[in-house]
């Protein structure tokens, strides 16, 4: 393998931005794969080590998000947090306390479970905990809404039901909670003049498009009802732009995964429902010959786009529609394989489980792999974990038991926005 070509570079009187710009020039002239030099850079003061210029910008682009956190715990805010019983939900609320803000949440408990907020307050520590008051209430219902929506400067609405095979059964309920609930949160957020609405949109909404990689503004037709719930949000999110100067945000999930999503049911993502079956020593069934693929996203990346896209000052990152991802595509015996080798070390009896192959799932797409160099130029997302980091973390939790046995007390029910 060729030695990468290095370049000393030594800025003499310069501000690190000056010399940042600077560098790029010399590295873009005299470089023909600008990726692979390497690079030595003294600032004034300062000297960054011998790097790839990739993992370069990579930290420098991280540091944007460590800059909204900063700022976020210097300078709170009020939060209203919907579906947030459920994974992410949950994990939102956790990264909010830990930030010092003050936030809201409303859940049904529909699909969410106590024992998320019993694990985030243990999670927190009391003093944190304070902070957060929950309203057992429906988004299907306009004055839970508005009375959520009271005082708050961010949304991140997350409450839905969630699942291709559960809308197909149900499309009824499907609508209802993500089309009707989520016009009741427009809504209420006009009406309360929240500052951004940042809301879940899905994957789903490119439909049978068989581009690759996915690019927002290139879509197909929807391969199931929730899919159509998806992208009315969309459409709706725009006309309040429009109509109503509402400003919002929608963020497109690509099969997002991590601690606390529920592994259990008939309708449990592949990740978490793999995991719980490993863990019994029983084989897991792929849906198909396993050469389906998706874009895993952990958790953690998610967090980062939500908190980003809340707080962005960019004047173009309004009304806008991002992917969140990680940029790479899995396959489903591929993923089979990464979940079987973190589990050996915990129980080595799941050397010899091999997995059983069934029909191919309706509503599913084939393949999926996102473009996110919007939301990264846009909003200055940079996911940090990749599907094998995320599922080193995912099973940590999940091997440790924290999925189960929640104590169902210790929550903050109360049934008013005001602190």
């Amino acid at each position: 393998m060729a030695k990468s070509p290095e370049l000393d570079f030594i800025s003499q009187g310069k501000t690190p931005e000056e010399a940042r710009k600077n560098l790029e020039e010399v590295i873009n002239t005299q470089f023909q794969d600008p990726t692979h030099c390497k690079v030595t850079k003294i600032y004034p003061r300062e000297t960054i080590s011998k790097q790839s210029v990739a993992s370069y910008q990579q930290q420098e682009k991280c540091q944007k998000f460590d800059e909204v956190r900063a700022h976020l715990k210097s300078n709170p805010k009020r939060w209203l947090v919907t579906g947030i019983a459920g994974f992410i939900g949950s994990n939102l609320l956790e990264e909010l306390l830990n930030l010092d803000q003050t936030v809201i949440g409303l859940d049904n408990f529909s699909t969410g479970k106590h024992e998320n907020l019993e694990n985030v307050r243990k999670e927190v520590g009391p003093n944190m905990w304070k902070r957060f008051s929950f309203m057992e209430a429906d988004i299907r219902n306009l004055d839970d809404c508005l009375k959520a929506c009271e005082g708050v400067d961010y949304v991140l609405h997350q409450a839905a039901l969630g699942s291709v095979p559960w809308s197909i059964d149900d499309p009824i309920r499907t609508n209802r909670s993500n089309i009707d609930g989520f016009l009741n949160m427009l809504v209420a957020a006009r009406d309360t003049e929240v500052k951004r609405f940042v809301y879940a949109a899905s994957s789903s909404t490119y439909g049978d498009h068989p581009g690759l990689r996915k690019i927002e503004d290139q879509i197909g037709r929807p391969l199931s009802p929730y899919a159509v719930t998806k992208y009315v949000n969309e459409l709706y999110a725009d006309v309040f732009a429009i109509t109503y100067g509402l400003k919002s945000i929608g963020l497109r999930y690509f099969n997002v995964f991590g601690k606390r999503q529920d592994p259990n049911g008939a309708y449990a993502a592949v990740i978490p429902k793999w995991i719980g079956i490993f863990l019994k020593g029983e084989q897991p069934i792929i849906n198909g010959d396993g050469e389906t693929s998706r874009d895993f996203c952990y958790i953690d990346n998610v967090i980062q786009a939500n908190l980003l896209a809340a707080t962005s000052d960019s004047v173009e990152a309004s009304n806008e529609v991002y992917n969140v991802a990680y940029g790479e595509r899995t396959t489903l015996n591929k993923l089979f394989q990464l979940i079987k080798e973190n589990l050996i070390p915990y129980n080595q009896d799941i050397k010899t489980i091999e997995p059983r192959y069934g029909p191919f799932r309706k509503g599913d797409v084939s393949h999926s792999l996102a473009d996110i160099s919007r939301a990264r130029d846009v909003l200055g997302y940079e996911p940090k974990y990749d599907v094998n980091d995320g599922m080193k973390e995912t099973i940590k939790w999940y091997v440790a038991g924290e999925n189960v046995g929640y104590e169902k007390n210790g929550i903050n029910q109360r049934r008013t926005a005001h602190m």
